[in-house]
């Protein structure tokens, strides 16, 4: 597989996609998973934390990157199955206005985010080689299926920046 264009998503994502330079985007997310883990349990002790007061906290961090994985995740398997519905927006700050993650364990909400990617690494795995090129539009925009596969993990790859530059 190779990396998607900038055709394949709009230019907003670019950020996430350069975070993902690799044509193997299954293999570099599956050697990710312990670099995710140990980065998110290195918070154990503190999983309230905000570096500012109106930040997530560590544990929001983590359950947003669990509702994107899935998210993510669907719109990948909508277009990938040649749907032509357009998907609608997400917003990521009222789903965390409507979320209950500080009442979670951080274990369980990085448990959540591992099994939403470890069904859109199902997912992924079992494509043909036409549906990784194949297009829906989510949020208004144009997306390939390629597109969203490094979407999911450079979104990843984004939030542990962000944890490593300000949480600690």
């Amino acid at each position: 597989m190779t990396r998607p264009q900038s055709g394949d998503y709009p230019p907003f994502y670019a950020r996430y996609v350069n975070l993902a330079p690799e044509d193997d985007v299954v293999g570099a997310m599956l050697a990710q998973a312990p670099i995710t883990r140990a980065a998110i349990l290195s918070f154990a002790e503190r999983p309230d934390f905000r570096y500012a007061p109106d930040k997530w906290s560590v544990k929001g961090v983590m359950g947003h990157m669990a509702d994107t994985e899935r998210v993510f995740g669907f719109r990948a398997l909508w277009f990938a199955r040649a749907d032509p519905s357009p998907l609608p927006g997400f917003e990521q700050d009222g789903w965390m206005a409507a979320s209950d993650f500080e009442a979670q364990p951080l274990e369980a909400l990085l448990a959540g985010f591992e099994a939403a990617r470890t069904s859109n690494l199902h997912l992924l795995r079992q494509l043909a080689p036409e549906a990784w090129e194949r297009r829906g539009q989510a949020s208004g925009h144009d997306f390939t299926v390629r597109a969203y596969a490094h979407l999911l993990l450079g979104h990843e790859r984004a939030h542990l920046q962000i944890l490593a530059e300000r949480y600690t």
